[in-house]
This record gives C-alpha cells, sequence and structure tokens, in this order.
C-alpha cells in the first residue's frame, strides 16, 4: 500500500480517500507562503495583527485572491501531483489564485454560518444560494479544499469534515440524475442521514491541505481560540464532465463504491 501512485500521494492515501472522503497533506505549501499570504489578507481586510481590538466581527470573508502567493501555493508540484492521482491527469484545471476566505476571529458570538453543508457546483447564478445544486456526477467541480494559512488546533475553529459522508450524500442524489438536488432539498433534516459519521477537525500547521471529496458534509464553528484563522476553501474545477471512455478517478470510484453502480 505504499507504492507511490504519483508524486502526490500514495496508494494507502488515495484508498483512505476513497473511504474517508479526504486527505490531508501536511506541508503541501511552504510556510514562507503561508506567512506572505497572511500578510496579504490582513491588507485585504484594513485589519492588523498587532491591533486586536478591531477584531469586531467573528468572522470576515475576503474574496477570490488571484496574487502570485497564492497561485504558488495552489500550484507546488506535490499539489498537482495529488490533484493528478485522485482526479486525473489532464482532467482538472490549474487554480488562478484562491478563495473565498473565511478568516476567523477569536469571538463570543455566533459567526452565523456553522451550518452542516455541502459545497453546490452549478447553477450558481440563482440570487438564492439555496437553489444553488449538485447532482451525482458532481457537474463542474472535481474537489473541495481546504488550505490552511495559519496553524490550525482544536480551538483554532477548525472545519468539522464528516468522515465518509460523501457516500450518504452520493445514494441520495442518485434517484436525481442530472438535475440532482438544491441545498435547500439536501439540507431539509440538516444533513441528519450523516449524523452517524465520525466527526474529524482539519487541524495542522501553516501549508495543511485537506482534499476532499465534493460531497463531503462539514461545518464551520465558533472560534473559541486566541489567534485568528486564515484558511481558503476553494474548488478544484474539472476539465468537462465525467469520461466513460477513460479509467475512473478515485472520486469517480468513491461514488461508485456508495451507489454500486457504474456510470
Amino acid at each position: 500500500m505504499s507504492d507511490v501512485v504519483s508524486p502526490g500521494l500514495s496508494t494507502a492515501q488515495v484508498e483512505d480517500f476513497i473511504e474517508c472522503g479526504f486527505v490531508r497533506l501536511e506541508g503541501a505549501f511552504g510556510a514562507d507562503l503561508a506567512h506572505r499570504g497572511r500578510d496579504e489578507l490582513w491588507k485585504a481586510m484594513g485589519l492588523s495583527p498587532d491591533a486586536p481590538e478591531g477584531w469586531i466581527r467573528p468572522v470576515v470573508r475576503v474574496p477570490f485572491m488571484s496574487g502570485p502567493v497564492f497561485v504558488e501555493a495552489a500550484n507546488t508540484p506535490r499539489l498537482h501531483g495529488a490533484y493528478d492521482a485522485l482526479v486525473g491527469e489532464g482532467r482538472w484545471v490549474a487554480p488562478q489564485g484562491l478563495g473565498s476566505f473565511p478568516v476567523r476571529f477569536p469571538s463570543a458570538d455566533d459567526p452565523g454560518d456553522a451550518g452542516w453543508h455541502v459545497d453546490m457546483s452549478f447553477g450558481t447564478d440563482n440570487p438564492d444560494f439555496m437553489q444553488w445544486r449538485i447532482n451525482v456526477q458532481s457537474r463542474g467541480r472535481a474537489l473541495l479544499m481546504l488550505f490552511l494559512f495559519s496553524d490550525v488546533g482544536p480551538e483554532d475553529t477548525p472545519t468539522r469534515l464528516r468522515e465518509g459522508s460523501h457516500a450518504v450524500i452520493a445514494r441520495e442524489l442518485l434517484p436525481h440524475g442530472e438535475a440532482g438536488l438544491t441545498l435547500g432539498q439536501l439540507a431539509a433534516d440538516g444533513f441528519a442521514s450523516t449524523a452517524h459519521c465520525p466527526e474529524v477537525l482539519a487541524t495542522g500547521p501553516a501549508g495543511t491541505v485537506y482534499l476532499c471529496h465534493p460531497f463531503v458534509v462539514h461545518a464551520a464553528q465558533p472560534h473559541r481560540g486566541q489567534k485568528p484563522r486564515f484558511m481558503a476553501q476553494p474548488p478544484l474545477l474539472r476539465v468537462g464532465e465525467f469520461d466513460p471512455a477513460l479509467p475512473p478517478s478515485p472520486v469517480q470510484i468513491a461514488i461508485r463504491r456508495a451507489c454500486g453502480l457504474h456510470f
């Protein structure tokens, strides 16, 4: 199981991704890039690491950042190898930056965005995000990615991941074919169907990246730590849709195993 599939992942890591729904890559990009990225994010927010009196909101959202530091962080050789291993060589679009960034600050206030959810992948031109859609083939999205630009411990509001939830969501999407479901439809029961899944915290030192199956159920949480948390949560976009003429990628294999079907 230690055979290398690509410069990015081993066969054991690929199998963990298929079964658990994510893989954790520590040191996926350099700590120097993380530091430079934080500097740019502080500037973008108009805040300072030395003036905590200005940290009055529990979360500040910074949109897509396309500066060189973010392009470099998203496109390291190790990450490119991992993208190839999980999505398939030539089947993903190289990121032209990173975002969005929900920068979370220590606060007793409810951030208002800590509910369980799955990121939608099409229909996003609808102004009502609860009408955004996802289907069993994960149209438009190859991966959900979490880029840690600061050290994140258990008290630093790490993203919560429901291990194995991607398989549950795949089975729920299967009967709805190409049209899929809206976020409102999937979330009608608060994702109770995945409540039994073990909860994993997306912790790690700056430079860690979690590559997640697009169906993984995840959630934010209030920040009870001491320092702001910097993280990007971009998608990895696909080139075209699933091609049955090509060998199935681990993203596809995970869906097929969950559903017991081929497509």
